[in-house]
């Protein structure tokens, strides 16, 4: 059964940036301020600490409604029976993904221009994730950044929800408002926070236009 896909505020993993609390616990603090889904990243670890990790995370987000997606690996999603996906330019083709995978794995593609928007297999893919907006340091190989302005335009050529992603602060939030994105990813922002439901809670307050508590 296909999981109901709320990309307002989505949770990328850092194992190292999460630290001695674990992925797990950050993840649990960051879905009660408001988290609606959670990507586990982990590419320096193996394929049977990767799974077993996203198995660790999907027991905290079981009866949540919370999507969990694995960044990059089909096989270890589809092991473990997660929710989605993430692919790169450089990974597997989203078509021969969806075709593998049937329907009700939810696909989401990384793209960084209209181009690579216009490329997308558009019955393969249930969301793009924008970016980087700005720089960061979690993906120091990326593409240039787009900034607000070029990340409305990708969004603008799209024709399925995107989620921007790339130094996405409470401090760069707003500069993103108008710009059509169903929502925001983060990585440092939850995971590195000294508290990370109160991280979390301060970027949906922020996204909502209500004043910092």
């Amino acid at each position: 059964m296909r999981a109901t896909l709320d990309l307002s505020l989505y949770l990328v993993t850092d194992t190292a940036l999460c630290g001695p609390r674990g992925v797990p616990d950050v993840v649990r603090a960051a879905v009660a301020g408001g988290v609606t889904a959670v990507q586990v990243r982990a590419k320096d670890a193996s394929d049977r600490e990767r799974l077993a990790l996203v198995r660790r995370v999907q027991d905290v987000l079981r009866d949540t409604g919370v999507a969990l997606f694995v960044d990059d690996a089909v096989d270890l999603a589809l092991i473990a029976g997660a929710d989605g996906v993430h692919l790169g330019q450089s990974d597997l083709p989203a078509q021969d993904v969806r075709r593998l995978a049937g329907p009700d794995l939810l696909v989401g593609l990384s793209v960084s221009s209209v181009e690579e928007v216009h490329a997308a297999p558009r019955d393969a893919v249930d969301y793009l994730g924008v970016g980087p907006v700005w720089a960061t340091p979690t993906k120091p190989l990326a593409a240039a950044p787009l900034g607000p302005a070029g990340t409305a335009a990708v969004v603008a050529a799209a024709d399925v929800p995107c989620v921007a992603i790339g130094g996405i602060h409470a401090g760069t939030l707003e500069q993103l408002r108008g710009s059509g994105i169903a929502g925001f990813c983060v990585v440092s922002e939850i995971c590195a926070a000294e508290d990370p439901e109160a991280a979390a809670r301060a970027l949906v307050r922020t996204w909502a236009g209500a004043p910092a508590a």
